[in-house]
């Protein structure tokens, strides 16, 4: 319509007219992009705050998942160590202890990973989304860092694992991993990390069937070098996990909401 005046005021040559009617296109138009301009800010904000609580949300779970990770692989290194000393004969154990010691020096913890949110921001090329600086470094310390996978795979690959599972008969792993293996801890339950794997135990099993299975293991001529191989990947992983990542745990425990 106002198109229409326009080209009518032109042709009666108003030109008063035709300033004022221009003047209101024009002014139309630039308020129609700004509006355009604050609806697509406004959109944009809501995004960012979504992914912003979803990523939060993510990376209080990897915190409490990395502070699982790092008790768990210190009670390893701790059974580790006492099965060693006990066949060296620094520190000797009874056969029970012995078999639940090297047991639990086989042992790995590899968390499901909560990188969902990160993942959609980076294959989206949204991450720029996220204005935390603390948030948006911490997810990608975290996520592109192989050191957990590294972790996993040296347990699932570590000589004494095999060991224990090829000398030790099926009877005697099952009573130990049902009386002496890892706790259920609840997803978010920091109390419950402590102990999960190093608590007091004892097998139910008659005493010549434990002491076979402990002189089977003292009888394998490869089973103190692989306790030192996985000693030694374990203390690696935990130096790893503690001090070379320290900044990254700061940040992740304040998220988190734990400090430092």
């Amino acid at each position: 319509m106002i198109l229409r005046r326009l080209a009518t005021s032109i042709r009666k040559q108003d030109w008063f007219t035709v300033v004022i009617e221009t003047l209101i296109v024009v002014l139309g138009v630039f308020l129609g992009i700004q509006l355009g301009n604050w609806n697509e800010d406004q959109a944009s904000h809501e995004r960012a705050a979504v992914f912003s609580e979803r990523l939060t949300v993510d990376l209080r779970y990897e915190a409490w998942a990395y502070e699982y990770l790092l008790a768990y692989n210190k009670d390893v290194r701790r059974s580790a160590r006492a099965a060693l000393d006990s066949l060296t004969g620094a520190a000797p154990l009874p056969d029970d202890q012995l078999l639940v010691n090297v047991y639990r020096a086989t042992q790995y913890k590899y968390n499901d990973r909560g990188r969902a949110t990160y993942d959609e921001l980076i294959s989206t090329g949204d991450i720029g989304l996220i204005e935390d600086e603390t948030l948006r470094t911490t997810a990608i310390s975290l996520f592109t860092t192989d050191l957990l996978d590294v972790i996993a795979q040296e347990g699932r690959t570590a000589p004494v694992r095999t060991i224990f599972r090829r000398r030790v008969p099926a009877g005697v792993q099952a009573e130990v991993l049902r009386q002496c293996g890892d706790r259920f801890v609840t997803s978010g339950d920091y109390d419950a990390i402590v102990g999960s794997l190093a608590y007091p135990c004892s097998l139910d099993l008659p005493q010549d069937e434990i002491a076979r299975a402990a002189g089977l293991l003292r009888a394998d001529p490869d089973l103190i070098e692989a306790l030192q191989i996985r000693f030694a990947d374990v203390e690696t992983a935990i130096t790893d996990l503690e001090t070379v990542n320290a900044p990254m745990v700061a940040k992740l425990r304040s998220i988190a909401g734990r400090g430092t």
